[in-house]
């Protein structure tokens, strides 16, 4: 404990002295192998609840479905947060993931330091990669630092440690102070050093807390190991530190389209307005649902209805990053309890994962469906039925072309590329389509089609 107060006052010094960003050189590896980010543009990620995920409920449990997760096609597992979760003020019976009462320890509930150990090398061996779900935000009440650092906290006007709205089973930090963030770097550099994860997922990452936060996160954490860096934030400026953020508009707008109350009109044109905000580099985190959307707001059935597979694929062909979580491979049709035990059902009784299984392998097998600037700009190639997204991605020899009818009524796509006339096989059911200027093409409610064309 004392190297570990040690490093933390040694850190805080350093950021006293020092608030300028990382350089380039502090966060290349000696090595020049290609970054994380570079390789997950094939990639999907997959967000792992242990609580949910198994029967038991637990770290080992989990690991016997790793074999499973990469037949599916899933290059990185995001595993929400598996510290011990806080008992002051908790959010009965089990508490929430989200209130850490120690930043640098293995849940007891869900396993110890080497069955997460065991995870991460057996992860590495199947050639995947593994980030944790970081929470800088706050602390659960119980938190060794509020008794021996309440400076570290943000307090209300009465000198009290504040929380967020009804978000009563947290602490509130304040990341202006500067042994605060030493605190927290020191507690993240521990994963690094113990257990070689490969990079975290920040939780709120933008919500009260400085970007200089994340410059001096990276500055010490970098030069250890080369990582991927995901904010669950919106927001173009932090992609000076991530490498990816998430497209939250874009999920809401895909449930007004759901509702009737957009379409792909709009579609197009928030997808053209956020290549210009952010550019082409930035990886955009895309998906239909996660922890927080399955359990307070319902599930991807209730929100898309027949229309489930239409946005799954959308998500896969169109644009960003694309992630799955725990069950949604299985058509997991149930709200999961957040602070209980629900275990998920695996039986998969329509058969959804042969579905993801083919939406994963063709996001991965073309390039032109890469995320960022690996893949090719999605071209719309329809403009007369703003019920229908049509559009084409290209990137080198390889072309992918997608019609989309989002709408529970039947459709037409009137062709205006000639380009892209001809005849073509459905990837998902190998029946034939022509594509024509002349003849439009008859779309079934909620239908989907994807064409693969590879020139010479």
């Amino acid at each position: 404990m004392i190297g570990k107060y040690a490093f933390v006052l040694s850190l805080a010094i350093i950021i006293l002295q020092s608030c300028s960003a990382p350089t380039a050189e502090k966060r290349s590896n000696a090595s020049d192998n290609i970054s994380i980010a570079e390789k997950m543009a094939t990639g999907t990620i997959y967000e792992v609840n242990i609580r949910q995920h198994t029967h038991a409920g637990t770290i080992n449990a989990f690991i016997s479905d790793l074999p499973r997760l990469k037949e599916l096609g899933i290059e990185m597992l995001w595993i929400m947060p598996i510290q011990p979760i806080g008992i002051v003020n908790r959010k009965e019976p089990l508490g929430s993931y989200y209130s850490i009462r120690d930043y640098a320890a293995v849940n007891p509930e869900f396993g110890t330091e080497e069955d997460f150990k065991s995870l991460v090398q057996k992860t590495h061996e199947l050639g995947m990669y593994l980030i944790l779900d970081w929470v800088p935000n706050h602390t659960a009440w119980d938190h060794a630092w509020i008794t021996e650092h309440p400076e570290y906290y943000a307090h209300d006007n009465l000198g009290n440690i504040a929380h967020e709205a009804d978000w009563t089973d947290i602490a509130l930090l304040d990341h202006t102070i500067p042994a605060t963030r030493a605190a927290m770097i020191s507690d993240m550099k521990y994963w690094i050093d113990n257990f070689g994860i490969d990079g975290f997922r920040c939780d709120h990452a933008g919500h009260e807390i400085p970007l200089y936060f994340w410059e001096e996160a990276r500055t010490a954490i970098d030069p250890e190991k080369k990582l991927f860096w995901l904010a669950e934030w919106d927001g173009a400026r932090m992609h000076l530190q991530f490498d990816a953020t998430y497209a939250w508009p874009l999920l809401d707008l895909t449930y007004e389209m759901a509702d009737g109350k957009a379409n792909a009109n709009d579609l197009d044109k928030w997808i053209q307005h956020d290549l210009k905000e952010y550019g082409q580099i930035p990886l955009r985190l895309t998906m239909i649902t996660n922890h927080d959307k399955n359990s307070w707001e319902g599930t991807e059935f209730e929100r898309y209805g027949q229309g489930v597979k239409t946005f799954a694929t959308f998500i896969f062909t169109a644009y960003g990053l694309p992630m799955l979580y725990s069950g949604q491979e299985v058509g997991l049709n149930k709200r999961l309890s957040f602070f209980e035990k629900d275990s998920i059902d695996w039986s998969d009784p329509n058969q959804f994962q042969p579905f993801y299984k083919k939406l994963i392998v063709l996001h991965a097998s073309n390039e032109a469906l890469w995320s960022g600037r690996f893949g090719g700009k999605a071209e719309r190639i329809n403009n007369q039925d703003p019920n229908v997204y049509a559009f084409k991605r290209t990137k080198g020899n390889n072309t992918v072309i997608v019609a989309l009818n989002f709408s529970a009524d039947q459709q037409e796509l009137h062709l205006t590329d000639q380009l892209v006339a001809g005849n073509y096989e459905d990837y998902f059911t190998g029946n034939e389509y022509e594509f024509s200027t002349s003849k439009p093409l008859a779309l079934a409610p909620w239908q989907y089609l994807v064409f693969v064309r590879n020139s010479k």
